[in-house]
C-alpha cells in the first residue's frame, strides 16, 4: 500500500460525522398549557383546540367537572421559515384575545450545541364587561392588557426523554386588587417521556418566585398523555390552571391538587403544509 492510500484511509478515520439537527425534541409547540421550544416547520399552519372541564371537586352532580366550568381557546399559528412563527387565538374565560411571536434562537446538533433555545413574547386582550359597584372595572383601553416574554432552554437526552427549563416574565397593567404588584416572574420545568412511537407521558410544572398578591394562587402544575394519530396530535391531562393564556395559568391559578382542585382538559393540534402550487402541469 502506497503513502498516498495510507494518508486517505487515516483521513476517513479521522473524518467527524456529519453535523446533524436534534429534531422532535417536544412533539408540538405546547405541552399543556406551557410552550415548548418547538417551532413549527416550514410554511405549517396549525389550527389548535384546547379544552378544560371544570374542577373534579364539583361532585357527582356536577360529573366531576365535565358538566359545567369549561374554557376552551381556539388558536391559529403560522412559521414560514421553520425558525420564526406567530399565532393568535380566542379564550372564551375573560374573553381574551392574544397574540404571539416565537423565535427559534439556536438548536441542539450532534456537533457543539447540546441545548436549543427559543424565544417567546406574547400580548393579552380582554374583551369582558366587568363592573365593580356599577363601574366599569375596566377604565381605559389600557387596564385591558397583559404581557409575557419568556426563554426557554431544552434538551433531547435520548429518542425517550426530553427537559425544558423555562424563565418567564409576566405583566398586568391592571390588577385586581390595589395591593397587588403587576410583575410576576416564574421558572418552570417541563419534561417528556416517550414510551412507544407514537405515545407519550409529559409533565409541567412553574414556580412563582415573586409573592405579587395576597390572593392564594397557585402554582401551574399538570400531568398529561399524548397521542400521536396521523396528522393529529391528541393531548389530554390533568391541571389545576382554568387559564389557558400565560398571564392567566401563571399567575391566577386559583385551584390546587391537595383538594382535586383539578381539570381533566386535551389539545388538538392539526398541522396543514402549505406548498407552492405549480400551476404549469
Amino acid at each position: 500500500m502506497n503513502s498516498q492510500n495510507s494518508d486517505d484511509l487515516l483521513k476517513m478515520v479521522d473524518q467527524k460525522p456529519a453535523k446533524e439537527i436534534t429534531t422532535a425534541t417536544f412533539k408540538t409547540t405546547r405541552l399543556i398549557n406551557f410552550h415548548t421550544i418547538e417551532v413549527l416547520g416550514k410554511r405549517s399552519l396549525d389550527f389548535r383546540i384546547s379544552h378544560r372541564f371544570g374542577d373534579m371537586n364539583q361532585g357527582v352532580y356536577q360529573a366531576w367537572g365535565i358538566d359545567g366550568g369549561a374554557n376552551i381557546r381556539l388558536g391559529l399559528e403560522y412559521s414560514h421559515d421553520g425558525r420564526f412563527m406567530f399565532g393568535i387565538g380566542r379564550t372564551s374565560i375573560n374573553k381574551i384575545v392574544d397574540g404571539f411571536l416565537k423565535y427559534r434562537l439556536l438548536r441542539q446538533d450532534n456537533a457543539n450545541m447540546p441545548i436549543s433555545i427559543t424565544l417567546f413574547s406574547g400580548a393579552y386582550h380582554t374583551f369582558e364587561r366587568t363592573y365593580v359597584n356599577s363601574v366599569k372595572y375596566y377604565e381605559f383601553p389600557s387596564d385591558r392588557l397583559s404581557f409575557c416574554n419568556q426563554i426557554m432552554i431544552a434538551r433531547k437526552f435520548n429518542s425517550r426523554f426530553s427537559l425544558q427549563i423555562t424563565g418567564a416574565m409576566v405583566h398586568v397593567n391592571l390588577v385586581p386588587n390595589i395591593t397587588d404588584k403587576n410583575d410576576c416572574y416564574i421558572v418552570g420545568a417541563v419534561a417528556r417521556y416517550k414510551f412507544t412511537k407514537r405515545q407519550a407521558i409529559t409533565i409541567e410544572y412553574g414556580y412563582r418566585l415573586n409573592n405579587y398578591s395576597n390572593t392564594p394562587y397557585y402554582n401551574s402544575f399538570g400531568v398529561g398523555y399524548d397521542i400521536e394519530t396521523g396528522g393529529h396530535v391528541f393531548q389530554v391531562h390533568f391541571t389545576n390552571s382554568t387559564g389557558l393564556t400565560e398571564d392567566q395559568y401563571f399567575m391566577y391559578s386559583q385551584s390546587n391538587w391537595s383538594n382535586w382542585g383539578i381539570r381533566l382538559g386535551f389539545n388538538i393540534s392539526r398541522v396543514f403544509t402549505l406548498q407552492k402550487r405549480n400551476y404549469d402541469n
